[in-house]
Parts: structure tokens; sequence; C-alpha cells
């Protein structure tokens, strides 16, 4: 009986002693301050408006026939600032890296925005990221679409933006 307990006693010792190494180990990998795992948010500017435009914005809003609650565009655009496909879209710029702008033939700046990260051709699905919008500084019928990669770095993303009002 002496044997039996005193192999229980090793082996709860044993069990004991390799649970606390693996916490402690555990603890050592956290994450500390200044290697978190999630950057803190950054908060971009928008590029200045250019002439050009500001000029493919007021020509557009000459064309308006009205906004109504139910009014409701889109663009899909890629990566490279192209527009695959879109309803009431005149033009896509694309400013730098993850910065682009969406001009309409309408009034969007009292609508709602909604965008998400995807792919602009039929068949695939887009590297994970982020992406903002803002109404567009200078124009009410501009979009500033801003998109970034999984840890928050600026970055070239495909999107779908959809405007409500």
């Amino acid at each position: 009986m002496a044997k039996l307990f005193s192999r229980k006693a090793v082996a709860v010792t044993v069990a004991v002693l390799g649970l606390t190494l693996a916490g402690g180990g555990i603890a050592v990998a956290q994450p500390t301050e200044s290697n978190g795992a999630q950057p803190v948010a950054q908060q971009g500017q928008q590029p200045p408006l250019t002439p050009e435009s500001a000029r493919k914005a007021r020509e557009a809003l000459k064309q308006d026939a009205g906004t109504l609650a139910t009014t409701v565009s889109f663009a899909v655009v890629g990566s490279n600032g192209v527009l695959a496909r879109g309803l009431d879209v005149v033009s896509v710029t694309r400013y730098g890296t993850g910065q682009y702008e969406v001009i309409f033939n309408r009034v969007v700046s009292r609508g709602a925005y909604v965008a998400t990260i995807g792919d602009s051709a039929n068949c695939c699905i887009p590297f994970g990221g982020e992406v903002s919008v803002a109404p567009r500084l200078g124009t009410p019928n501009g979009v500033f679409v801003q998109t970034r990669n999984s840890i928050g770095t600026v970055a070239d993303r495909p999107f779908h933006l959809h405007v409500a009002g």
C-alpha cells in the first residue's frame, strides 16, 4: 500500500510541476504594451480635394434629379482604384495607399454609407482587412474610403460601397 501511495504522490507531483511550468510559459508569452497584438487605432486625414475632382463633382450635381429617402447607390472598386461596377458613380480616384474617393451624380452627404472589403471580380475572397468611410470634404456628392489590412496598417484593398439616402 505504501508503494501505491508513493507512486500516486510522484505522479501528482510531476503533473503539478508540469502545469506550473506550462502556466509560467504562457504568462511569459503574454504581449506587453510595446509589442501588443492589437495596434492603437490610427486616425487618417483626407488628402485635399483636387481641382479636377471638384470640377467632376460640380458637373455631376448639375445632373442631379433629386434625392429621395429610398435612393440607393453603390460602387464596387478594385484595390487599384478602378470602378468594376456601380450605380450613380461618376468617378473613383485612388489618392495613395488605401485612400479612395468615390464621386456620385447626386448629393450623398445626408445619407448613410456602408462599406466592406470585397473583391471586384465575381470569383474570389480578398485578403482580410478593415474599411472606413466618411463624407468627402469639400463636396456633398463624394465619399472618402480608407482601407487597412487586418493589423491596422493602411493598405490597398478592394471594397464594396453602399450609399442609401
